[in-house]
């Protein structure tokens, strides 16, 4: 087991963990706010893993109906949270309610936080040279240990010297920036060679935090409208994903509300 103290080398109680899941169109998720679901991380790297987390958005719900490896994957996570609004509007629907969206960038911001608090090993891998070499110097400006990083850009051959790569630094948690469902199967296929408690799929954030793309405003974020701000800004890269993804994601949602409402009737 890892043994994690906080800076001072004071020993910590250890938080509390994830919890069981509730379900969404087939999917587990974790019903935590932010402020849980950071605690539960912590509680995770304690363990000393190596654990997976995902975030869940309609996409990759489409996705994974899509792709039962891809399914596997997602319930065989320690940590799952909705990443976007609409989930949670969906668990609504479902009977499955989540306290709040736990989007991608806030939970790595968050667990940054928490890495300079209690003094966990961090390694960003992902996104373009130039982009994670400025998210590292952001991270370590705020505190973080950042004991390695790299660019996300690799073929097979090179997979296994990345992941000694990241193995060599004894990070606890692995922040990776590269596309789903990428992240996703090589989190999975290599988590238990690369060394760390915590792997974290964190897609476009190092390019906010590197300033190359802005989040929405907050009243677009709390409105659910963060996906209308991506599409003005990556049009050509996100039309069809929304076009189409979007309006299936309502369409799987329907299906599971009409088996929920004739399961609730064979029950009265």
């Amino acid at each position: 087991m890892r043994t994690t103290s906080s800076r001072n080398g004071n020993a910590r109680t250890g938080p509390a963990g994830p919890g069981r899941p509730v379900t969404v169109c087939g999917l587990p998720v974790h019903p935590l706010t932010l402020e849980e679901s950071v605690a539960a991380a912590e509680a995770l790297i304690e363990d000393g893993g190596p654990h997976q987390h995902v975030v869940l958005n309609a996409a990759k719900i489409v996705q994974a109906h899509d792709d039962p490896e891809l399914a596997r994957i997602i319930r065989s996570c320690s940590l799952v949270s909705a990443d976007g609004q609409s989930v949670v509007w969906a668990g609504r629907l479902l009977g499955s309610p989540l306290p709040e969206r736990v989007a991608g960038i806030d939970f790595m911001l968050a667990l940054w936080r928490s890495a300079a608090r209690n003094g966990y090993r961090v390694y960003l891998l992902g996104a373009e040279a130039r982009v994670v070499e400025e998210t590292a110097r952001i991270a370590a400006g705020q505190g973080v240990e950042i004991v390695g990083y790299r660019n996300g850009y690799w073929d097979e051959s090179e997979e296994a010297l990345v992941v000694a790569a990241v193995r060599e630094t004894r990070p606890d948690i692995l922040f990776l920036a590269v596309p789903s469902p990428r992240k996703e199967y090589f989190l999975a296929r290599r988590q238990k060679d690369l060394g760390c408690a915590l792997m974290v799929g964190v897609g476009g954030s190092f390019d906010v935090v590197a300033g190359l793309r802005s989040r929405a405003p907050r009243w677009m974020q709390r409105a659910g409208l963060e996906w209308f701000h991506r599409l003005v800004q990556e049009p050509r890269r996100m039309f069809l994903r929304y076009a189409v993804g979007n309006t299936r994601f309502v369409a799987l949602t329907a299906a599971f509300r009409a088996r929920l409402l004739i399961g609730r009737r064979g029950d009265a």
